[in-house]
């Protein structure tokens, strides 16, 4: 099955250079979407650019991306989430072979190789403002809420998740088209467990992969 990549740059020409080549490698596609002046590098081959009239937000930019491809799997992907080089491969495999999985996603892991907590469970109200207010500051959140960010799990093989972080996803085009694909009334943050949510009650699986990708 053939991928496509959609990267949503805001202002991060400087990020790109770096992961557009890594990208190039491994999609059947790939789109960059401009979101203000000055967010691509000056030398861009085999990438099309859509450049917004004003900027818009994260879902609305990647509902654009997606709407210009055609393949049948979209990758999500940060400015700053590169991909190890097998790492899309191995994210394809395994949506290939479960064709329910409508959302697949792989480890995360920081430049110095700690692992960045990208699988988590649905927010609570309580959790939500333990997290989002300062009373992060006395009771860290990585410390009293271990469950939320499976922070005791080390899985080596696919997971199920109730969702991930939205920077580095791959995405069934079935999927999206039946969900119409990102709500846009979400400008930035929250996007993606809106998403993960509507294609659980859509009766979609949810799984992450074992594969790796690192985020700068």
């Amino acid at each position: 099955m053939n991928v496509a990549a959609v990267v949503v740059s805001h202002g991060n020409a400087a990020e790109l250079e770096r992961l557009l080549p890594a990208l190039a490698l491994q999609v059947d596609e790939l789109v960059v979407v401009a979101n203000v002046p000055g967010s691509v590098p000056r030398s861009l081959e085999g990438v099309r650019v859509i450049e917004n009239d004003r900027p818009q937000g994260f879902g609305a930019n990647v509902n654009r991306g997606v709407a210009a491809t055609a393949s049948p799997l979209v990758l999500s992907v940060n400015p700053d989430a590169v991909p190890r080089e097998d790492a899309i491969g191995v994210l394809r495999a395994f949506a290939e072979s479960h064709p329910r999985a409508g959302v697949v996603g792989p480890a995360m892991v920081y430049p110095d190789g700690t692992l960045q907590p990208s699988r988590r469970r649905f927010p609570t109200v309580a959790g939500t403002i333990l997290r989002r207010t300062p009373l992060r500051l006395i009771a860290d959140p990585y410390r009293v809420q271990r469950r939320h960010y499976h922070l005791d799990e080390r899985p080596t093989q696919p997971v199920e998740a109730d969702w991930m972080l939205g920077g580095f996803l791959l995405l069934r085009r079935t999927m999206l088209d039946e969900l119409d694909g990102f709500d846009e009334g979400f400008f930035l943050y929250g996007e993606e467990i809106d998403l993960c949510y509507r294609a659980g009650n859509a009766g979609t699986c949810r799984r992450r992969s074992s594969s790796t990708s690192t985020r700068r």
